[in-house]
């Protein structure tokens, strides 16, 4: 549902005639009326995310967050960086419930809900579900956080403890100090492995047995992750999202394999914003030295909010010929009017504004064109359909015989001096 959406061309109205000689003033007035209706609806209509492109790399609930950022007017790239193997097919997790049914744990410490309730299903599915659960009633139990402490009440079993940061790192820390010395603790793995977690109770003196009840895999189908990948090298999406680090190991990893791993470190260093929905799954991405963003709640509501801050601010905003123009991934505000732009003119655009107020020459205009050749008329077909995007000419000047220059506001013209 959400793969990547093919932004359709605009018609190229500017090769039309111009059909305002052949109205009368009162089909001006009607034309008007329209034009300033068709403004103020999109002023209105447009979320916070419109003209922003989105990508999402999440195997699971990734038609919620895809909704919730379409729902804020972001178009949204989606594919998979990873796959789930399936729990009643992984034997690691049926050996990991028949060790736990034959010596008991003295802790058990459950990370996410999803992985639980699986567990629980898992072994209702190998007939061993009731077995399990009495096992459990007897241990201490901690839970991750509330939606962990949900499914296990759920299960019929009560947590003994929950930490209000829902931090791997706070449970840690209880378990040393309360010591795990002599003492056997199962660990429900979260789709990879928690060396640190798990070597720090090895250390002190714990047997850790791990519950692995459900592995990342890379997807299948590599095909939609390659496309989301070129899509970002070539800086068609404005943020990428990571809801587990699985995911963005799985993206460093693929781009590496295809020897684009330089140019994709690049494009999140620069241009395009690495959301994560916590520290946790920030870790891959850090470690190659990316500066990412994550929201202070780790859920997709706050994920989403946090990217409708940071987006829009991102943006590139100046006056030009008196109007409040912000330049967005593949639209413009013109004075708080939603304007989408083809591809093509947003290149031409983003080169008009490395240095506003200048004019950028045809030949360097030709070279920011994708795929245009050597004919400086693609440029001047590019430029009329930009012109007819943004629904006002005169944001754009041509200079005869030497190329094109944002109108910029005389104010600004030493702001933006370079």
């Amino acid at each position: 549902m959400y793969d990547e959406q093919q932004r359709p061309e605009r018609s190229d109205r500017a090769d039309r005639p111009d059909r305002t000689v052949l109205m009368d003033r009162t089909d001006r007035t009607d034309q008007t009326d329209r034009t300033e209706g068709t403004d103020r609806a999109a002023r209105t209509e447009h979320g916070p995310l419109a003209g922003f492109t989105v990508g999402v790399t999440a195997a699971r609930r990734a038609d919620e967050l895809g909704a919730l950022l379409q729902r804020r007017g972001a178009a949204v790239l989606h594919a998979p960086a990873l796959r789930i193997v399936p729990l009643a097919d992984d034997s690691e997790l049926l050996a990991a419930t028949k060790d736990l049914l034959d010596q008991a744990p003295d802790i058990v410490v459950a990370t996410t809900a999803i992985g639980f309730r699986g567990w629980i299903e898992a072994a209702d599915g190998w007939g061993l579900g009731e077995a399990l659960l009495d096992r459990l009633r007897g241990v201490e139990v901690l839970a991750r956080g509330p939606k962990v402490k949900g499914a296990i009440r759920a299960a019929g079993l009560t947590e003994e403890w929950s930490p209000s940061s829902e931090s791997m790192a706070e449970v840690l820390d209880r378990l040393l100090e309360h010591g795990v010395e002599g003492r056997r603790v199962a660990v429900q793995l979260h789709g990879e492995p928690l060396p640190g977690f798990v070597e720090s109770l090895r250390a002190g003196g714990a047997e850790v047995v791990g519950v692995p009840v459900y592995r990342w895999m890379p997807p299948e189908d590599l095909a939609p992750m390659d496309r989301l990948l070129d899509v970002t090298l070539a800086r068609g999406v404005d943020a990428l999202t990571f809801t587990s680090a699985p995911a963005a190991a799985s993206l460093l990893s693929r781009a590496e394999d295809r020897g684009l791993l330089p140019e994709l470190l690049n494009a999140l260093n620069h241009d395009v914003l690495a959301a994560c929905v916590g520290p946790v799954t920030a870790l891959p991405l850090q470690a190659h030295g990316v500066d990412t963003v994550q929201p202070e709640r780790f859920r997709l509501g706050p994920l989403v909010q946090l990217l409708c801050q940071e987006l829009p601010g991102r943006a590139r905003t100046l006056p030009i010929a008196g109007h409040h123009v912000e330049i967005r991934g593949h639209a413009v505000l013109v004075d708080g009017a939603l304007r989408p732009v083809p591809p093509a003119g947003m290149s031409l655009l983003r080169a008009l504004c490395r240095r506003p107020g200048w004019v950028v020459p045809r030949s360097d205009l030709l070279r920011a064109l994708p795929g245009a050749g050597r004919d400086e008329h693609a440029v001047e077909t590019a430029m009329a359909r930009l012109r007819t995007a943004l629904g006002t000419p005169k944001l754009i000047q041509t200079v005869v015989k030497r190329g094109y220059r944002l109108a910029l506001d005389p104010a600004a013209d030493a702001k933006y001096d370079a």
